[in-house]
């Protein structure tokens, strides 16, 4: 089964909570299987991670900290270069397992949408499989 929603992002460089979103994506009669959330952007990527706000501006820090925002040679294309490195690093998906038809995460993690290239309106696909 698959699903899509959208994320509206209101920042350049900012996380995105988006766990209770792909979660009920999930079949309610999904037993056991796996859940895959792919973003559909090449300027952000999805994180397993604990969603407390001090962490989230740490994540953020810290890819403006990894990647200058100027002096690449995609930047004279459309000046967004760190943005695609940044995403680069991170990843488009992140396959979570499925049980009793919801997530079977641990206690403190959650699924974010790492944004690189914002404010922007970003598309999540949300594929699941198992019995």
């Amino acid at each position: 089964m698959r699903t899509t929603f959208t994320v509206e992002t209101d920042a350049r460089l900012t996380t995105v909570d988006v766990t209770d979103r792909v979660a009920n994506a999930v079949p309610d009669d999904r037993s056991s299987g796996t859940c895959t959330a792919f973003l559909e952007h090449t300027t952000a990527g999805l994180v397993v991670q604990e969603n407390e706000s001090r962490l989230r501006e740490d994540i953020e820090s810290f890819f403006a900290d990894l990647v200058p925002d100027e002096g690449h040679a995609h930047d004279r294309i459309d000046d967004n270069a760190d943005s695609h490195l940044r995403a680069t690093l991170l990843g488009p998906e992140a396959t979570l397992p499925v049980a009793d038809g919801d997530l079977a995460l641990g206690t403190w993690q959650s699924l974010l949408l790492v944004e690189c290239d914002g404010p922007r309106t970003r598309t999540v696909s949300v594929t699941t499989v198992g019995d």
